[in-house]
């Protein structure tokens, strides 16, 4: 359910650096709650965002921007602190019960800003 990035109007969410690494942020986007993360790649080589739908649908709550992030094998994820069901940052896919996947748009860093698209 990935966006189209170059079709996307795009809306400052906050500076980066007010995004702890590693962790994650709620915000409004016209009208509708995402969780934006912000992943640090290693030692001096960045950061990466992602945005994806706060709501969990497993546990009926708005709670993925509270979540742990991490990876299993190659996909960065978030674990829902409720359930702890496992959502890719990608593509919003919840591992454990896809029926249940979330939404995502695109998201980057651009002038020490994290940008969403809608």
């Amino acid at each position: 359910m990935h966006r189209d990035q170059s079709a996307a109007a795009w809306t400052a969410i906050c500076n980066v650096d007010e995004i702890v690494p590693n962790t994650g942020v709620c915000a409004l986007l016209q009208g509708q709650q995402v969780a934006v993360f912000r992943m640090n790649e290693g030692e001096g080589s960045g950061s990466r965002v992602f945005a994806i739908g706060n709501y969990d649908p497993n546990s009926q709550a708005a709670v993925l921007s509270r979540g742990l992030v991490g990876n299993l094998g190659e996909r960065l994820v978030v674990a829902s602190p409720i359930y702890k069901h496992h959502f890719d940052l990608q593509t919003g896919e919840c591992l454990e019960a896809p029926e249940h996947s979330v939404p995502t748009w695109p998201a980057r860093i651009e002038g020490g800003k994290v940008w969403v698209g809608a």
